[in-house]
């Protein structure tokens, strides 16, 4: 039988099936379709502007890794003539962290990008593993998911840089919307599906430049292209809500492969029903107000494998066996099941006259008292997060982070959070 030939191209054979509408492609018209629809977002969204200086959020996993290297390559293809620069957050987990800290030291070099680190215990006098001590492994993703968005603005600033990007892919954003909609959330629907988040009470935007890329194309694209990443997953990662929330996304996606794609897209139209008093958007911003994730990934590199049974590392073994293999076509998918439809079904709903519609608690954001950090109440999470460690913090400790600490190089709320504590 004769090699297939590659859709595109029409000349090299095709090794890749491409999980995202199962297109056969050769290995170098997968690369450009992969990066030319990273720059049809960028450039459809309006992402950056010319000149701008760029901090990539960088864990050293595989959507760090590849988003850092995509811009590289677009910034240079194109002229974008941004300025790119590596930020990295050390959480203070031994045996993950540092290894993770040493890829993303060598991507640094590999890419010619500076990279600037910042830590949790510089800024919060906490690493994760006391953390984990005092709270246990259960909730700890709480802690860490609030104190790693904070970090990140906070590093931004010491860089004088006002945008950061993010590896969340599209598998992320699908996970999320699912998640706020089962819990009936829609002022965070709202704001979790915006590609650009920003707001007047921070200086730093955000943005999600693979928002619509697959994670297995992901991986596929940073296996192809011979990138170095960290591959192990957090040691302190739950099995949380969002696990269950990618288990379903998986068995979706294994039917229907556009089934990711189309959640992302129903989320982006239940967020426009949504009122802008309620949402949090900022009047005349395109992009909207993000509150935290309690759960989310925060790109911190775990979601690799956490939830859903390894199956994205399985997925990498499966590729380096078969590019061993001399001669065999690269098809890593799901298998999908054959004849079987799903179309859309216009069911008639009536709704309960006698019962009063939920009511929608409207945000207003501000800044924290403690540490000024944008925060929808007096104070914010990662400042009453620090107060309850603080409090049940042996004094003996407590006295050395008070001798210890900095005048201001240090999170105004672990002050006040340790006065509180000896209180």
């Amino acid at each position: 039988m004769a090699p297939t030939p590659c859709q595109l191209c029409h000349t090299s054979r095709a090794l890749i099936l491409r999980p995202k509408n199962h297109q056969k492609l050769c290995k170098a018209c997968f690369l450009l379709a992969f990066e030319t629809e990273i720059h049809n977002t960028i450039t459809t969204h309006s992402l950056f502007a010319p000149g701008e200086r760029i901090a990539i959020g960088a864990s050293g996993g595989k959507d760090s890794t590849v988003l850092a290297s995509v811009l590289k390559t677009l910034n240079e293809r194109y002229g974008y003539g941004l300025d790119l620069v590596l930020l990295s957050i050390d959480e203070g987990i031994r045996g993950y962290r540092d290894d993770s800290l040493d890829t993303v030291k060598r991507n640094a070099l590999q890419y010619g990008m500076p990279l600037t680190i910042v830590g949790y215990a510089e800024l919060y006098g906490w690493t994760m593993d006391q953390v984990v001590a005092q709270v246990g492994k259960k909730g700890n993703c709480t802690y860490c998911g609030v104190f790693r968005r904070q970090a990140l603005d906070r590093g931004a600033a010491k860089l004088g840089i006002r945008h950061v990007v993010t590896g969340h892919n599209a598998d992320d954003v699908a996970e999320t919307v699912l998640m706020n909609l089962l819990r009936g959330d829609l002022p965070r629907l709202a704001r979790a599906t915006s590609i650009v988040t920003e707001s007047a009470a921070s200086d730093t935007k955000r943005s999600k430049p693979l928002k619509y890329a697959y994670e297995k194309e992901i991986v596929l694209y940073a296996h192809h292209r011979g990138l170095d990443y960290f591959t192990t997953e957090c040691i302190y990662s739950p099995e949380a809500f969002r696990g269950s929330a990618r288990t379903l996304i998986k068995s979706l996606e294994r039917m229907r492969p556009s089934a990711i794609l189309d959640v992302v897209r129903s989320g982006e139209d239940m967020a426009k029903l949504v009122p802008v008093e309620v949402s949090g958007r900022g009047s005349g911003r395109e992009g909207v107000i993000l509150d935290v994730d309690e759960e989310g990934t925060g790109d911190c590199g775990s979601a690799n494998g956490r939830a859903s049974g390894g199956e994205m590392k399985e997925m990498e073994t499966q590729l380096v066996a078969s590019e061993e293999a001399d001669g065999r076509e690269i098809e890593v998918t799901s298998p999908s099941v054959k004849g079987q439809q799903h179309d859309r079904i216009g069911n008639s709903v009536t709704m309960n006259k006698g019962r009063k519609p939920r009511k929608l608690h409207t945000q207003h954001m501000g800044q924290c008292v403690r540490c000024g950090y944008l925060s929808s109440q007096d104070i914010c999470k990662a400042c009453m997060l620090l107060e309850g460690l603080n409090k049940n913090r042996p004094k003996v400790d407590i006295q050395i982070g008070l001798a210890e600490e900095d005048s201001g190089a240090t999170v105004t709320s672990k002050t006040e959070g340790l006065q509180q504590g000896l209180g």
